[in-house]
Parts: C-alpha cells; sequence; structure tokens
C-alpha cells in the first residue's frame, strides 16, 4: 500500500442559509472539515487545517462565496487544539481568534516542527510504526507554519453575533482533548462538533472522560440540527447517538476486560465492536481502551505516545497484509 497522498476533493458545501463547510473526502488522518458562518456583513471560520496548503485551498473556496473574506474575517474559532483544527491559523485574516481556556493552554504542546521532524525521521522506515507514521501523516507539510494562538477564550459557555447570526459555544470538553467546544447556531440549525463527532470514522480519546463525551454527544443531539462532524459526511443528530452508543458500548466492554484482568493491548484485540468494525481507523480502539484503562485507575497503561502509535501501527499492518520490518 502506497503512502496516503494529499486529496484536492474538499468540497465548500452550503448546509444553511449562510453556513458552509469545507468538507474532507474522507476523514482519515488530519482530513478535518471546517466551517464559514455567514452573517449581515459579518463572517466567522471555524477551524483551520493540518497544514497551510490545505488552508489556502479553502480560504480561496471560501473567497469565492464572500470576496471580503480574503482581506478581513470578523472571527476565527478553534474547536479544539489538535493541528488538523489549527495549524492554518495565521492565515486568516482575523483579529480575533477563539477557543476555550483549555483549549489555548493545550495549543503550543505538539508544535508543529515536532511532526515534521517525526515524519522526516520515518521517511522510508519499514517497520510498522514507520508505515503507520507516514499513513497518518506523510500527506502533510509541516515545515514553516507559525502556530497562531487564540486571542480571546472563555470557560463553560459564550455567546457571540456574527452579522445578525447567533452563535453559541459550549464547552464540553475534556473529552477528546483538554478544551473541546462546539458551536450551535439556533436560527439555522446547525451544529459544528469539532472532534467529538468523527461520523463513520473511529475517534480517539486523548483525555477522556468518557462519559463527558457521552454527555456532549447528548447535548449534540438534542438541538435536532444539521450536524457537521470534525472528521466524515455531514450528518443529524443520528450521528451523534451513534457516536454515544459506540462510547457506551467500548466503555462498558472494556471495563469488563478490566475487572477480568486482561492487559490493554489483549482487551483492544477481544473487542467485539459490532457496527462499528467498518468505520475508518479501527485501529485506533487500541488507543481508546488504553485511554479507559487509565480512566479506570489501570498502572499499566502506555503513557509514551509514540509507544501508542506503534501499536496502533503493528493493527494496522496487519489488517492491510502488508509487511513490516520487525527489526526496527
Amino acid at each position: 500500500m502506497e503512502d496516503r497522498k494529499p486529496s484536492e476533493e474538499f468540497s465548500l458545501v452550503q448546509v444553511a442559509e449562510g453556513i458552509h463547510v469545507w468538507l474532507a473526502p474522507n476523514g482519515s488522518w488530519g482530513m478535518s472539515n471546517a466551517g464559514l458562518i455567514l452573517g449581515e456583513d459579518e463572517s466567522m471560520i471555524v477551524d483551520t487545517m493540518f497544514d497551510l496548503n490545505l488552508t489556502r485551498s479553502m480560504l480561496n473556496a471560501m473567497a469565492t462565496i464572500e470576496p471580503r473574506i480574503s482581506k478581513s474575517v470578523d472571527a476565527l474559532l478553534n474547536t479544539h487544539a489538535n493541528g488538523d483544527h489549527c495549524h492554518g491559523n495565521e492565515l486568516v485574516p482575523t483579529e480575533r481568534v477563539i477557543a476555550s481556556e483549555e483549549t489555548a493552554n493545550e495549543m503550543d504542546e505538539l508544535p508543529p516542527a515536532v511532526l515534521f521532524a517525526m515524519v522526516e525521521r520515518f521517511k522510508g522506515d519499514s517497520s510498522a510504526l514507520g508505515q503507520y507514521i507516514r499513513h497518518a501523516f506523510g500527506a502533510f507539510d509541516f515545515s514553516n507554519i507559525t502556530m497562531r494562538l487564540p486571542t480571546e477564550t472563555f470557560t463553560n459557555e459564550m455567546s457571540l453575533t456574527i452579522g445578525n447570526v447567533e452563535v453559541e459555544l459550549y464547552e464540553v470538553g475534556p473529552a477528546h482533548t483538554r478544551g473541546d467546544v462546539i458551536a450551535y447556531i439556533p436560527s439555522r440549525g446547525v451544529v459544528f462538533t469539532g472532534d467529538i463527532l468523527f461520523n463513520h470514522e473511529t475517534p480517539i480519546m486523548w483525555s477522556g472522560p468518557v462519559d463527558n463525551w457521552i454527555a456532549a454527544c447528548e447535548l449534540i443531539a438534542s438541538f435536532d440540527a444539521i450536524t457537521i462532524p470534525g472528521h466524515g459526511p455531514v450528518t443529524d443528530s443520528t450521528g451523534a447517538i451513534e457516536m454515544r452508543d459506540y462510547w457506551v458500548m467500548l466503555r462498558d466492554q472494556t471495563k469488563e476486560r478490566f475487572d477480568g484482568g486482561m492487559s490493554v493491548l489483549d482487551a483492544a484485540r477481544d473487542i467485539d465492536l459490532g457496527p462499528y468494525a467498518g468505520w475508518g481507523g479501527p485501529e485506533r480502539v487500541f488507543l481508546n481502551v488504553n485511554s479507559l484503562y487509565r480512566e479506570f485507575g489501570s498502572d499499566r497503561v502506555i503513557e509514551d505516545v509514540m509507544d501508542l502509535f506503534a501499536e496502533m501501527g503493528a493493527i494496522w499492518v496487519a489488517g492491510n497484509g502488508l509487511p513490516a520490518d520487525q527489526s526496527n
């Protein structure tokens, strides 16, 4: 299998009056969605892309809908701190970058330069880890990115008006990350979920606790709105319920194996994913089970991120029938 290449098939899709989605062609690693909210004479962008090239493409497409975006955007919201939702911040012509306080604190903990060095390190590496790093991150250019941090932060809830459009922000983390935020536009019946929702993609729980994530899904579903996930196609409240049910299933199955004394790896291999087995990135179940074991109080979890990627890489390589150099 060749290394994944960046796709040029992103599309700008209108989902409601004044609401557009920059929609990735798939929801895999780094292939995230973003949004554009247009009010009367004002605009707001929800999230940027993993690298500058992808962010430029997004902004150019948005400028075909609203030309003033090329010169001025009234606000930028970052739903969380992962780079595929904020690495392009520097290109957005705005003085107002909004995020939760925890997101702002977390945003510079994994600089783009670290990802650049990691991709460079594993070029040509035939180990399972090397192949997986290239699969996840090799399609992106992490060079010459200057992280632009939020200028305005909040905790719990915040409301703002973009022209004549009211936007309600809810901090629902820690869950996927420490400071996840969703953005609800009541007058348009749309909610941007960030990575609280992966639609038909296996989610990743870096932080937890899992019950926060479950509660966030229920809040999203309660809006009964057009639902924009961080990864995957546009959905509605059923997508949030499906994500909630995934976490309930995984929490309960993982707890049974934790109580039975299984290791993290054995538990991840033993769990029957049922209707979720066909979701993209099924190897991420290992990371999620590891996070749940930590939440349950295990002292046998993996803390090193590269070790987590190595285990996911081994599962991914095996699942794709790829050879791997076991010496690396």
